[in-house]
């Protein structure tokens, strides 16, 4: 069998090309790119933090509503204050869909930060954990809900499979996939004939077929059935490499078509990874155990995302940073759909 020739076959990310953009971030979890060069992060903060091409920073705080009160009893969201915008997208109007980790709802806000909750329930309970949002080329919502336990935590230790993908489209809303131990974020291929899903805690890409009514079936794993880390966000590039940021193992490695696993920056540290792991096989790992593991370039490497003009700058979101680690591509990113049309 001939392999195809890959752009990034034998690349690597070199460190000493690595810019830092932002400052004084505070859990940017997520980013969104514009073709301008404007990137929007998550902020613990309670909302959005626009970085403009010139650098200048901007934080959308959101506007509090009635919505924004924590609805889960979980003691440790709390302990957070409530809000914690988690996943976010476009809309076709340019507004920001976020997926709040600790409101536990999809909330809809404005540019200028007016805010709304979406939904926080399903079927008459609650959401759950939603961790992630993405809009297609419809202006449909998909969402993923990490688990419905409480505290969430317990997922971890649990490998509990109780994490869902759903979708909110003219029907309203409702859940077509379900079953993920773990789930994080979701993307489609180039043609949105495949929804990929990252089951964290299973350590593995999972993708389902997409139906015209936005249902989805022949679900199967993509790839390795044990990828060698903790997945958390991932993004196609434009020749169908799902480059892949693995949390507290600190890498970004890259999927490819052919099922092949390269790993593209490492900023792992192997002692407290492996004590991590030992204690993750054993159900009993803590906080403690995961900020043990923490890099330094991206810490707690959580999402990746194609930007600039030509979609070849990547930049690498985290849960612990304070800027963005950005470097060039070799070859350009899929777009999104919010590309064409901002």
């Amino acid at each position: 069998m001939t392999t195809s020739f890959n752009p990034l076959r034998g690349w690597q990310v070199n460190r000493d090309d690595i810019q830092m953009v932002g400052r004084d971030l505070l859990r940017p979890e997520c980013i969104l790119a514009e073709r301008d060069g404007t990137l929007w992060t998550a902020d613990a903060r309670g909302g959005v933090m626009r970085i403009a091409p010139d650098g200048t920073q901007t934080l959308i705080a959101q506007q509090p509503d009635e919505a924004h009160a924590p609805t889960s009893g979980d003691a440790q969201q709390l302990v957070l204050g409530g809000t914690l915008p988690n996943g976010l997208a476009f809309d076709r109007e340019g507004n920001i869909v976020i997926a709040n980790f600790g409101t536990d709802a999809i909330e809809l806000m404005t540019r200028d930060g007016a805010s709304r909750t979406l939904y926080d329930s399903i079927d008459g309970a609650p959401l759950g954990k939603t961790n992630f949002v993405l809009t297609d080329s419809k202006g449909r919502i998909w969402f993923t809900v990490m688990t419905r336990q409480v505290p969430w935590t317990r997922s971890i230790n649990e490998k509990t499979a109780d994490g869902y993908v759903g979708l909110i489209d003219e029907h309203g809303i409702r859940i077509v996939a379900e079953g993920f131990v773990g789930t994080n974020e979701i993307r489609f291929d180039a043609n949105e004939e495949w929804l990929y899903v990252v089951e964290t805690n299973a350590r593995r890409i999972s993708r389902l077929r997409v139906a015209g009514d936005g249902s989805l079936s022949d679900r199967e794993i993509y790839g390795p059935h044990d990828l060698g880390g903790f997945p958390d966000g991932f993004a196609f590039d434009a020749h169908g490499n799902l480059w892949i940021t693995l949390i507290l193992t600190e890498k970004l490695i890259a999927l490819t078509p052919e099922g092949e696993v390269w790993t593209l920056l490492d900023d792992g540290k192997r002692e407290a990874l492996a004590c991590y792991e030992e204690h993750y096989r054993h159900g009993t790992t803590t906080p403690e155990l995961m900020g043990a593991c923490r890099g330094t370039l991206a810490p707690m490497m959580a999402s990746i995302t194609f930007g600039g003009a030509d979609l070849r700058t990547v930049y690498i979101g985290s849960l612990g940073g304070t800027t963005l680690p950005s470097f060039r591509s070799p070859i350009a990113g899929l777009p999104l759909p919010h590309w064409s049309t901002r």
